[in-house]
């Protein structure tokens, strides 16, 4: 008989830890502890999703009100892949995170947590503002993300 994962906490992703696109290897690797898809949502309230700074980094604006209902996906995951996930987005650094209600496909509510930028020029807010994430080759996503800092948004063109 399988063995009932005990699951922390519930996780949107709107960007590169999306299913097919550069990072979601990070909820499927079983060192980063375990993840379990839920089915896609949206963001109740709008937020500004834009692509900025020289790795094509999708970032969610705490701006709420602003943008769109943001589309992505909800995964059940443990504590040890919650602290992996903030390692990755070098919470509380360069993004915060925070509870958000994701209207899910089938109509139910849920409570997640999604991480966003706080601190940001507003020039940022005066890109393309998504429904959506996916990596193009338009805007390739750059897998130095790491090298990333926040400087580098108020850097950004």
């Amino acid at each position: 008989m399988a063995e009932k994962l005990r699951m922390a906490a519930r996780v949107f992703v709107y960007g590169t830890l999306k299913r097919g696109e550069p990072n979601h290897h990070w909820l499927t690797k079983k060192e980063n502890g375990q993840a379990r898809f839920l089915g896609r949502g949206k963001t109740e309230t709008k937020f500004p999703l834009v692509v900025g700074t020289r790795y094509n980094i999708p970032f969610l604006l705490a701006r709420p009100g602003e943008g769109n209902h943001i589309e992505g996906e909800v995964y059940e995951v443990d504590e040890t892949m919650l602290s992996k996930l903030d390692i990755l987005e070098d919470y509380p650094d360069y993004y915060d995170r925070e509870q958000q209600t994701i209207l899910m496909e089938q109509n139910e509510t849920i409570q997640c947590w999604l991480y966003l930028i706080r601190n940001f020029p507003d020039k940022m807010l005066a890109k393309e503002l998504l429904i959506s994430y996916h990596n193009t080759p338009e805007r390739p996503y750059n897998e130095n993300y790491l090298d990333s800092c926040p400087e580098d948004l108020a850097m950004d063109e």
